[in-house]
């Protein structure tokens, strides 16, 4: 088949969805599909930009800033991608017809150009759904129900429309989908996050030393930065560890906490933490491969559940995940019954804390707990996996698609 994978962020930016994508993309081209890749970039000079790097054609448009843009301003953009991307596009989509379209997202803004190409190539679209929005938003704050979130929610809801399968990323969130009347209109099942079991590409350099880490235990978090990730989690973790001299907390991503956090870190005088900017993704696999403990949190008062790309990272170079998550999550069932780290709920600060000391001074329960989370993530969360159960729906792909929602 010829697959078109549409997604808001590829090459060469430092997001982890931009890896995902790149994965699933190459899984697919090994197993003998002919893969196109669609991405805006607001880096181009040109309309648009026709590539093909590893084998995959990657078609890049030209578009105003999201990633790091202001709220309203990143609103604005986004919304206007289907347009965009379309407008420039046509000509090539035209001459490249696709069998089937595979939309990665969080975004909810491509509903208009899915329809459009479902139209044009009449074939059907598989929607990876990561994360639940406006939903987080509104769980942590960040947004107020009223007419902004009800204009958000219609996106929602035209967004999953134009899918013929959703592939959710936990349990967990079929239940969002039942609870929101959703599980009823559309064909949804839990597609997990992958990563591939051989990454090759990794800038090996000694991090410890270049960072003045040498003789510490890192607990890394690497990612972004954001008010859904609750980094005063990990700002309270690390003041409370600092009297065990071993002990260092090096996150690494941009996002909207940084210029606060980092604030607070000089208000605090803490010295055992550091904010590293974002860097390439063979940077940041090198650094995995050298540090201690992976780092995950989450705000509490989010209803929707995810498994962060960042773990992924963390169980292929065999590190123990030390969690602080939202209640409910199916995160924490998956880790508990693996034995890949320790995982408590947001709040329970005595317990992070207890968790992280007892990984910090214990290198064989970091090297076993570290080998769990390897074979889980071989079993669980191989790309090969998830390639697998997008084709599975042959035959409805194969099927005629009909009116498209």
């Amino acid at each position: 088949m010829r697959i078109l994978i549409v997604v808001d962020c590829y090459f060469p930016y430092k997001k982890s969805s931009a890896k995902l994508v790149h994965d699933l993309a190459v899984e697919f081209h090994c197993q003998g599909h002919e893969i196109i890749i669609t991405a805006p970039d607001d880096a181009l000079t040109a309309p648009s930009q026709v590539t093909v790097e590893q084998g995959l054609t990657v078609l890049r448009v030209r578009s105003c800033p999201i990633k790091g843009a202001e709220r309203i301003t990143r609103a604005i953009n986004e919304i206007r991608l289907s347009s965009i991307i379309w407008k420039a596009g046509k000509p090539f989509f035209k001459s490249n017809r696709c069998d089937l379209i595979v939309l990665y997202a969080p975004s909810i803004f491509f509903a208009s150009l899915i329809k459009k190409l479902k139209k044009l190539w009449n074939c059907k679209a598989y929607l990876i759904q990561r994360d639940i929005f406006p939903q987080w938003a509104v769980d942590t704050g960040e947004m107020k129900e009223g007419l902004i979130c009800r204009f958000f929610r219609l996106k929602e809801r035209q967004h999953y429309a134009t899918a013929d399968i959703i592939g959710v990323q936990s349990p967990e969130n079929l239940k969002y989908f039942s609870e929101h009347g959703f599980a009823d209109k559309y064909n949804l099942e839990v597609l997990y996050n992958w990563t591939t079991a051989n990454e090759k590409k990794i800038i090996r350099r000694n991090y410890r030393q270049k960072l003045g880490l040498q003789d510490k235990i890192v607990l890394f978090y690497g990612g972004n930065i954001g008010v859904a990730q609750d980094m005063d989690n990990i700002i309270r973790l690390a003041e409370n560890m600092r009297e065990n001299p071993q002990a260092h907390f090096l996150l690494v991503g941009e996002g909207s906490e940084v210029p606060r956090l980092k604030a607070m870190i000089k208000e605090k005088q803490m010295s055992n933490i550091t904010i590293h900017p974002a860097v390439t993704q063979q940077e940041y696999l090198g650094m995995l491969s050298q540090f201690d403990i992976g780092l995950i949190s989450l705000d509490r008062q989010l209803k929707t559940h995810n498994f962060p790309g960042k773990m992924l990272g963390y169980m292929y170079f065999s590190m123990p995940i030390l969690a602080c998550i939202n209640p409910g999550n199916d995160l924490k069932q998956i880790i508990e019954e693996s034995n890949a780290g320790f995982i408590c709920l947001a709040g329970e600060h005595s317990v992070f804390c207890a968790y992280a000391e007892r990984l910090a001074s214990d290198v064989d329960l970091r090297q076993k707990m570290g080998n769990n989370g390897r074979a889980i993530l071989e079993k669980t969360f191989s790309v090969k996996r998830a390639v697998s159960q997008i084709l599975s729906h042959k035959e409805l792909y194969q099927s005629n698609s009909g009116n498209d929602a």
